[in-house]
């Protein structure tokens, strides 16, 4: 059975990225590579108001090549500005009072560019070759970028099929404190066949994983829908205030990691996730604590997250309607006659929702 065509996770995830440290060549590289940057950024905060406006992307970029003078770099920005204005939307805030911190570039893949237009990828021994296009005089920016060694044999992999135009990369490029990143878009198919264990029956038994803020609670049913065993990952700590957003999400995907491995190793063969990408505004609580907690979550992230790990561990995942899960007199009913509590009860709900899905398929 596919799990992509049981779950349709192809409509939410399309590629992963592969990470790796990037190094201009020259310090006149890395003064063009800032430029570059801010132009990008600066573009980007305009484009968002014409998102904003409902400005089509072909006039917007037509209006903003002043700014930044190469029609890839104007419709990446563009794309970014749309993803800023649907965030805002969700989280019911104003994207005309977006300000933009991080430097960073983008650059959409193209398979009819050889992969991409305006940042080309070359392997050398222990490197590569990096050439990233400076709009303002046609030139190239020279850098090197390293990747992890087991990345290695996938980048091959993705630039040979580039140069045989039957795929395409995108690339972001971000300024962190002390360091420069480069993202490699890699296709979720080609990823997956370097790095997914085999598929796995197991026991056929089917979690449900309900994801919060400060922890996931996961309930394991078998075919027939009894419950297998119960099991809570909790941390805390990252929604204290003043913790840092990337050490919470990387505390996340641990704890995540380590509750799907277990699942694996005690014979689930499905993984339920809360289709977030249905919901279109993020709900408020009437506790300030509570607000802050979920404004500095991002569940979806972590969904998209679970979704590629629950891949690359050969087993398969399945999206349901998320409505009624945590606020129902269902949900009522079951934390009273199951005896679990609010969070085990919605992670009962998405189970028995997805081994609905399974015996519908």
């Amino acid at each position: 059975m596919s799990s992509l065509k049981l779950s349709n996770v192809e409509d939410l995830i399309t590629h992963v990225a592969v990470i790796g440290k990037l190094i201009p060549e020259t310090p006149e590289n890395y003064m063009k590579l800032t430029r570059l940057a801010w132009s990008f950024r600066r573009t980007i905060e305009l484009m968002v108001r014409e998102v904003a406006n409902k400005v089509s992307m072909k006039d917007a970029t037509k209006k903003f090549y002043h700014v930044l003078p190469n029609y890839v770099y104007l419709e990446s920005a563009y794309k970014y500005a749309k993803l800023i204005v649907e965030g805002c939307k969700f989280n019911n805030g104003n994207p005309r009072h977006v300000h933009i911190k991080k430097l960073f570039i983008i650059s959409r893949g193209n398979k009819c560019d050889r992969g991409n237009r305006n940042v080309k990828l070359e392997p050398s021994d222990k490197y590569f070759q990096v050439l990233i296009k400076y709009p303002w005089d046609g030139s190239w920016v020279n850098c090197r970028a390293f990747f992890g060694r087991k990345y290695i044999p996938l980048l091959h992999e993705l630039v040979k099929l580039a140069k045989q135009r039957k795929d395409g990369y995108g690339i972001h490029i971000v300024f962190r404190e002390g360091r420069i990143e480069i993202h490699v878009s890699v296709p979720l198919y080609l990823y997956l066949e370097h790095f997914s264990l085999l598929k796995r029956e197991g026991y056929g038994l089917i979690a449900g994983l309900d994801l919060n803020s400060d922890r996931i609670n996961m309930v394991v049913v078998d075919s027939v829908g009894r419950i297998v065993t119960l099991k809570t990952v909790w941390f805390p700590e990252v929604t204290l205030h003043g913790y840092s957003r990337d050490k919470a999400r990387d505390v996340r995907l641990k704890k995540l990691k380590e509750l799907l491995s277990y699942a694996r190793r005690i014979g689930v063969k499905y993984v339920t996730f809360e289709n977030l990408f249905v919901v279109k505004k993020r709900s408020k609580i009437k506790s300030s604590s509570g607000n802050r907690k979920i404004s500095r979550f991002a569940k979806k992230q972590l969904l998209q997250h679970g979704v590629l790990m629950v891949l690359k561990l050969g087993l398969t995942p399945i999206l349901v309607d998320p409505r009624g899960t945590s606020s129902s007199c269902k949900h009522r009913e079951i934390m009273k006659t199951k005896g679990l509590d609010r969070h085990m009860a919605s992670a009962y709900i998405i189970a028995h929702r997805g081994l609905k899905v399974i015996r519908n398929h």
